[in-house]
């Protein structure tokens, strides 16, 4: 099912493959367009969606994740450094969301007010 021009519901799918944990928060859905749209550029969703056993099982501690409530996803965005997409959310967003900064990729999430952390 399309949520937007450029994202399915398919792809936010828990990655278990034993459950069918597919919520997606559409302010996600719109901010992930928007970053596409900017870059021109496809988005990889590496983690979208996960069911509590999943995100467990994959050695997170947060029993309240984002990812669990469908507001969160970790994305590479093709050609583009994480570090240049960590960038970006940061002076677009200064008072927004959940950035979350690695080397291999970026979480993002709705949160209501900003957090910044680096992984």
């Amino acid at each position: 099912m399309e949520l937007s021009r450029s994202f399915t519901r398919e792809e936010f799918l828990c990655k278990c493959g034993d459950c069918d944990y597919d919520t997606v928060d559409a302010e996600l859905v719109t901010l992930l367009q928007e970053l596409r749209d900017s870059f021109n550029e496809p988005i990889i969703i590496t983690s979208g969606n996960r069911c509590p056993a999943h995100n467990l099982a994959i050695g997170s501690k947060a029993k309240n994740s984002y990812h669990i409530r469908g507001r969160a996803a970790d994305i590479q965005v093709r050609n583009i450094s994480p570090a240049a997409v960590q960038e970006y959310i940061r002076d677009k967003y200064p008072e927004k969301y959940g950035l979350g900064c690695y080397a291999t990729f970026t979480h993002i999430d709705t949160r209501t007010k900003k957090g910044r952390w680096n992984g």
